[in-house]
Formats: C-alpha cells, structure tokens, sequence
C-alpha cells in the first residue's frame, strides 16, 4: 500500500520512507546546553528524516545524529519544528553532508517508474 503523494512531496529529491529506524541525537538545545537522546525516526529520505525529540531546538540550529547500529555519525540542520506531543516534537533535519546510506535504506529515485502491479499466474 502507497501514501497518496502531496504537491509538496512532489518536489523532493528522493523518496520518503515511513519507518523507525533507533538513532541518537546529541548537540545543544535551545538554551546552549548539551544534551544526548536516544529517539527513533517516522519518516527517512537520502537527505535527512523526521524523528521525535524531547529536547527544545532552534529551526536552523545543528545537530548530530548517530546510528547506533553502525555508529556512523552525520551533521544535521534542524530544517522543520512541528506538533509536540507526548513522545516530543515532530523534528525535520537534512545531512549537511550527502549520505545515502546512512539509513542502511537504498531510496529509488523519484523519477523511477512506479513498479508494475503483480498479475496473478494461471
């Protein structure tokens, strides 16, 4: 099953995948002190991702991110600061550095024909 696209999405550089994926943010917060969380992502693209955090940060600010399976390390920008909830708020970054393969997803590029539907076999 496909989420219906918006226009929005229709400008990306790569496809969006909605999935957790465990990650850990450290950097400083909004008031300059250092903070570490560990936190999971919603949604993940080649260029950065949407993940909950509980620490309050600057739109524009940086921070890093750290998978924790490979270790591998990334400097973000905070690039969206949405709803806040119980779990935290809704925080949009990008790589300011490519790395497609931070994620351990390969994304198929956004002009890649969608694959056709499977017919049954008689």
């Amino acid at each position: 099953m496909t989420m219906p696209e918006t226009t929005e999405s229709n400008q990306r550089r790569s496809s969006r995948v909605f999935t957790r994926i465990p990650v850990r943010a450290t950097g400083k917060n909004a008031e300059g002190r250092k903070f570490r969380e560990n936190s999971q992502t919603i949604v993940i693209n080649a260029h950065g991702g949407l993940l909950y955090l509980h620490e309050t940060l600057h739109l524009g600010g940086e921070i890093a991110l750290i998978n924790p399976v490979t270790e591998e390390e990334q400097e973000c920008r905070v690039v969206y600061l949405g709803d806040t909830s119980e779990k935290g708020t809704r925080v949009g970054v990008e790589f300011l550095s490519p790395s497609p393969h931070f994620w351990g997803v390969e994304f198929a590029p956004q002009d890649w024909p969608a694959r056709p539907t499977s017919r049954p076999v008689h």
